[in-house]
């Protein structure tokens, strides 16, 4: 493993046991610090480097690549050459400095998206989690300028959207309170960079979600198409601990685990022998039994949302074998839609089942690495191949170089699920403790700040590294109406912004269309093999021998 449980380099550590990402396996929203994401969330660009500069020396830990990861893949550097500067600028050693590095970037076909930095948020939908903090996120993925993604179910489970039911796609949405908010709070931030993507799932589409969005903010939405997701292989859950919610969430269609209008059930609940409920969405698909028909439906449903105004289209797939990795790639480049992305194994928002994490599904790099070689299969033939995100367990810089690399070019973007959760979480936390006042309107945990938060400040000016960046985008009187989480997401993004910045530039690469799989070599034999990436004794070994031999 490449992270330990404490980093006495960063001044990190773990609450509980890290994953392959760096972050906790079980994430709190209450946490009190201080993984490498909660800190960066803070501190921003400062975490980039060893604390106690002046009175230290540091050396990596890293030495050792065992199994096959993303952190098993490093990052190449060079000694000379300088690619994609912008123009206006030369390759004079003034203008060859990491800060000159561009991350703008792009993805769609007819119509493109620009981002300020590869990277998009995960589908934040139903879970509670999602509702509470959704401010942070959203007005922090706007100011950031990046793409937001609206995740399933966000209509059927909210008691005030009016529905009148349908079958396949009859349903007829009147209104929809949570959902328009969390479209609005996005498009209020929103100038230009980024976007607000809305996902459909079995239940969504039933309800008339797509039309909804069509009819009230036509093209200013991307709809997206849903397969599955990286956490698990059944439709979206959640957790509801009240009765009348259980039996709201059955009336309005949903699976509800157990059946809460039984009378045995109720007794059981008001006995306190059963504490909540599940609930559940379905699988899609299930009337299918061929590839071709498969093909059929999705070109139909991608023909009747082109046919109700959206001009831009994504959709997300899971971690599912090579055959539906193959369908998404093949089908969405046919289709000529926006984006894919593909998520592997294993991760979530907090209610997928544990067992199903840890057991189902492609890894990650696993899947990104055929995902690549199966677009490489359909560019050879001419094909303008979809451009593609990778989602599955990122949440440092590194993570984002490596991702883009390995699917390079076909890979625009990176997808972050828990991660950038994790400043909506400290931020809210840190308001909540600095007004009182206003702990529940922002669902802050804490009474008061932990010494972890106050060693840095008392105060969100002192707090929050990004804090005068955001004020200088927003202006003062705005920032009132800014979020403590927004705040923080935006300097977290601004390390990872940084810590990007220089990877590329050791690379040589000052532009994010010169990131080629040549900038990655693998740390062991067995990652090579299994990604197409070159052990790094292998890589540029026969041009050092003509040196050596000339």
């Amino acid at each position: 493993m490449r992270f330990s449980k404490s980093n006495d380099v960063l001044g990190t550590s773990n609450r509980g046991n890290p994953t392959e990402s760096s972050l906790c396996t079980l994430c709190r929203a209450d946490c009190k610090g201080k993984c490498e994401t909660w800190l960066s969330s803070l501190v921003g660009r400062k975490l980039l480097y060893p604390r106690s500069f002046g009175i230290v020396t540091a050396g990596a830990n890293n030495t050792t690549h065992v199994g096959v990861s993303y952190n098993s893949l490093r990052i190449q550097g060079y000694a000379y050459g300088a690619h994609g500067l912008n123009e206006g600028l030369s390759n004079d050693p003034d203008d060859c400095i990491f800060p000159n590095v561009g991350l703008e970037t792009e993805f769609g076909k007819e119509v493109k998206t620009k981002i300020r930095l590869p990277l998009m948020t995960g589908a934040l939908g139903s879970t509670f989690v999602a509702e509470k903090y959704w401010d942070s996120f959203a007005i922090g993925g706007a100011l950031i300028g990046i793409p937001v993604v609206i995740g399933e179910n966000v209509v059927g489970v909210d008691r005030s959207s009016e529905i009148e039911p349908g079958n396949t796609r009859n349903g007829k949405i009147k209104c929809s309170p949570e959902l328009e908010r969390r479209i609005d709070g996005y498009l209020r931030y929103y100038d230009g960079y980024g976007a607000i993507i809305v996902q459909l799932n079995v239940e969504d589409t039933r309800n008339g979600v797509a039309e909804f969005v069509a009819d009230k903010y036509g093209d200013k939405c991307i709809i997206e198409l849903k397969w599955g997701q990286g956490a698990k292989n059944i439709g979206g859950e959640i957790q509801v601990r009240t009765l009348d919610y259980a039996i709201f969430l059955k009336e309005r269609g949903y699976v509800v685990d157990p059946d809460p209008t039984l009378p045995g059930v109720q007794q059981a609940f008001e006995n306190g022998s059963i504490k909540s409920f599940a609930r559940h969405s379905r699988l899609g698909n299930t009337h299918i039994d061929t590839v071709e028909q498969v093909r059929s439906e999705f070109m139909d449903s991608v023909k009747y949302f082109r046919s109700i105004g959206f001009k831009r289209i994504t959709l997300k797939t899971g971690s599912y074998g090579m055959e539906e990795l193959a369908m998404a790639i093949k089908f969405a480049t046919e289709a000529k839609l926006d984006l894919l992305t593909i998520d592997g194994s294993g991760g979530g928002t907090g209610m997928s089942p544990w067992n199903m994490m840890q057991s189902w599904g492609v890894p990650s790099i696993i899947l990104h690495s055929k995902a690549y070689e199966y677009a490489n299969i359909l560019a050879a033939k001419g094909d303008d191949v979809v451009d593609m995100s990778f989602a599955g367990g990122f949440a440092l810089e590194d993570h984002i170089f490596k991702a883009l690399a390995l699917g390079a070019p076909f890979t625009k973007l990176v997808c972050m699920g828990r991660a950038i959760m994790i400043p909506g979480f400290v931020g809210s936390n840190i308001e909540g403790a600095l007004h009182h006042a206003k702990r529940g309107e922002v669902n802050g945990l804490w009474s008061e700040l932990p010494k972890t938060v106050e060693s840095i400040g008392k105060s969100a000016k002192e707090i929050f590294a990004g804090y005068f960046d955001v004020e200088k985008k927003v202006g003062k009187n705005e920032m009132k109406n800014i979020p403590y989480g927004a705040i923080a997401f935006y300097t977290l993004a601004d390390k990872l912004a940084c810590g990007l910045q220089q990877l590329m530039a050791g690379a040589r690469k000052f532009s994010m269309n010169q990131i080629t799989r040549d900038d990655i070599f693998s740390g062991n034999r067995e990652t090579a093999k299994e990604t197409g990436i070159p052990h790094v004794a292998d890589v540029n070994d026969e041009s050092a021998r003509k040196i050596l031999n000339s």
